[in-house]
């Protein structure tokens, strides 16, 4: 089922010389990475598989650019089979407004417990490894490096009408609201972070983003 945006976005579509110039960025950087990356996602592989039974490699629906569904892959971090409806209630109650972070910018409660993430899942979580498999998203065109992140179906069942702006781009690894707290902001917050991202698309500020991702990653601000 593919998603519909059901009101014309306020923000203007970006010229297509962007988006071939950024389509050639997101494989030129990823083709220069694969050296590199390759050997720590077996690395990655092999952890997860030695620590815990179940696939290496989650994938999830989610709702990319157009409300298209697209199969996002991360590292699994979690043990297999786990019940997840504690998670969607959070994730529902987050997107509509009702968990709001606490004064030193972290949210009220996690919706993922200690004892449901593996060790091997803790590491990935806190180094950004476990995100290493979307670059098959990002060789597929379903994804580029830089964008809003994507949401599954049952959480852009509960957005707001104005929320759907953020679908008008292709969703990324990373993005501006991502470099902005991460876990200490509030869904709007990042709604609104996406929309002015798609009103000032361009290289500069794409790289901009990555080198302040690779930063946080660094000093592990805002991870969880």
């Amino acid at each position: 089922m593919d998603w519909v945006i059901i009101n014309r976005p306020r923000v203007s579509p970006f010229e297509p010389r962007y988006r071939i110039a950024k389509r050639a960025m997101d494989i030129t950087l990823c083709v220069l990475a694969l050296p590199f990356a390759l050997p720590i996602m077996l690395i990655c592989a092999l952890a997860i598989f030695a620590e815990s039974a179940g696939p290496v490699v989650f994938v999830q629906e989610r709702v990319g650019k157009g409300g298209r569904i697209f199969r996002m892959y991360k590292f699994r971090t979690m043990h297999n089979n786990l019940d997840d409806s504690h998670h969607r209630a959070f994730v529902k109650a987050f997107v509509r407004g009702q968990i709001q972070p606490n004064g030193d910018g972290r949210q009220v409660f996690k919706p993922i417990q200690n004892s449901q993430v593996t060790r091997v899942g803790r590491i990935l979580r806190k180094t950004s490894l476990d995100e290493l498999p979307q670059l098959i998203n990002i060789f597929k065109g379903e994804m580029s490096l830089v964008g809003p992140r994507p949401n599954v179906p049952w959480e852009v069942e509960e957005y707001r009408l104005w929320h759907h702006e953020r679908l008008e781009v292709l969703p990324g690894i990373t993005g501006l609201a991502q470099v902005h707290g991460r876990s200490g902001i509030t869904f709007e917050q990042i709604v609104q972070y996406d929309i002015e991202y798609v009103k000032k698309q361009s290289l500069l500020l794409d790289l901009k983003i990555l080198w302040w991702t690779l930063r946080s990653v660094m000093l592990r601000d805002g991870a969880e």
